[in-house]
């Protein structure tokens, strides 16, 4: 038999699947229009009987060729607004009306809006009341949109930044950090500021399959980033969730055998009401670990640190992310960052018990560590 032979029957057979398949796909439309169809009749009959405004469905079931390309769920990404946003036609709602819509203030920096969910700060909650972002102070109201500016800014080259940042050190700091958690299989984590979910990583392993592990965020580009790498890591116990470290709002109380927050304490502008949202989500006996920038402890490793951070930082920034006000930023904040004693007494103010602290690398990075009743 000839190879020509061999394959009649092979494309006849696809031939056959194909048209099973368009015949199927043409009956489906031809229900969902039947359905729409009877769909729209009902409203109408009922809106009649009702002396209503009759009601059309045009988009409830529609054809598949007029469905919107799209991103599958949970890929989605997150992209800044533009500052420079043309304003738009006579025909369309202008951008200022659409960003007021979304967030209900006025010009703040333009963010995606779903960043700054559960903004407990408003100009009718705290009027002009300044705090600082980085070295610049600005409006209580206005720094969650700035943080997310930033965030949203650098998700992308995170990892990489973090690397050559600290020459690799911050992942000897994780672990110790790690180290410190007493962590064991079955326990609820939550990671919260989790970023690329470094920490969430390493703590899928240890709670195991009987354990659950929640990465939070505010920021949706960074918890896009920590989603997918650590979906891609097989981390089947892992959930995501966007929230604000002041609020913790998605979480009931008491939920949590450990919390962990990694570089993100200098970013919640009222660090304290994060305290307490944290020591309310912990389980009695659970405890909190806080990894991040402190003051060095040794004063000319201080002045080469201050050297380095304001000078190669941006730099760096600018050549790997093209964005080095970001990376200025962040050297300014971990300036403004509340040193080791100060941390410890509002961790003790917020409720925690038998805190302390680890120098790491001179002081320079600090791990935190408190206790719940």
């Amino acid at each position: 038999m000839s190879q020509s032979d061999n394959a009649t029957p092979s494309n006849s057979i696809l031939d056959n699947t194909a048209n099973l398949q368009n015949d199927l796909v043409k009956q489906s439309l031809s229900h969902n229009q039947d359905t729409n169809a009877k769909v729209q009749q009902s409203l109408q009959s009922s809106a009649a009987t009702d002396g209503q405004k009759t009601t059309v469905l045009n988009t409830q079931f529609s054809d598949v060729s007029e469905l919107p390309a799209g991103t599958p769920q949970g890929q989605q990404t997150t992209r800044p607004f533009s500052q420079d946003t043309p304003k738009a036609s006579a025909a369309n709602q202008p951008a200022e009306d659409d960003f007021v819509k979304y967030t209900g203030q006025s010009g703040l920096p333009r963010f995606n809006p779903k960043d700054d969910i559960n903004n407990p700060h408003t100009p009718d909650t705290d009027g002009l009341e300044e705090t600082h972002f980085g070295y610049k102070k600005v409006k209580k109201a206005e720094k969650q949109a700035k943080v997310a500016d930033v965030f949203t800014s650098v998700a992308k080259k995170y990892d990489i930044m973090n690397d050559l940042m600290s020459f690799g050190i911050h992942r000897l700091w994780k672990r110790y950090t790690i180290s410190l958690s007493g962590v064991r299989a079955g326990q609820q984590v939550l990671d919260i500021a989790g970023g690329t979910g470094d920490l969430a990583k390493a703590f899928s392993r240890e709670v195991g399959r009987n354990g659950r592990v929640v990465l939070s965020d505010i920021n949706a580009a960074m918890l896009d980033v920590g989603r997918e790498r650590l979906i891609n890591a097989g981390c089947n116990n892992v959930d995501f969730v966007l929230a604000n470290a002041e609020t913790l709002s998605p979480f009931e109380d008491e939920s949590f055998d450990l919390l962990t927050i990694s570089f993100g304490l200098r970013n919640v502008t009222d660090k304290d009401a994060a305290l307490r949202a944290m020591y309310r989500v912990l389980k009695p006996g659970g405890r909190l670990l806080i990894l991040e920038f402190s003051k060095p402890i040794f004063e000319p490793l201080s002045k080469a640190y201050d050297l380095y951070s304001f000078t190669a930082l941006p730099l760096m920034g600018k050549i790997v992310a093209n964005d080095s006000e970001s990376y200025q930023y962040l050297a300014e904040s971990i300036r403004m960052h509340p040193d080791q004693q100060t941390l410890k007494g509002m961790m003790e103010n917020a409720g925690f018990v038998n805190c302390d602290y680890h120098n790491l690398t001179a002081g320079i990075v600090a791990v935190h560590r408190g206790f719940k009743k």
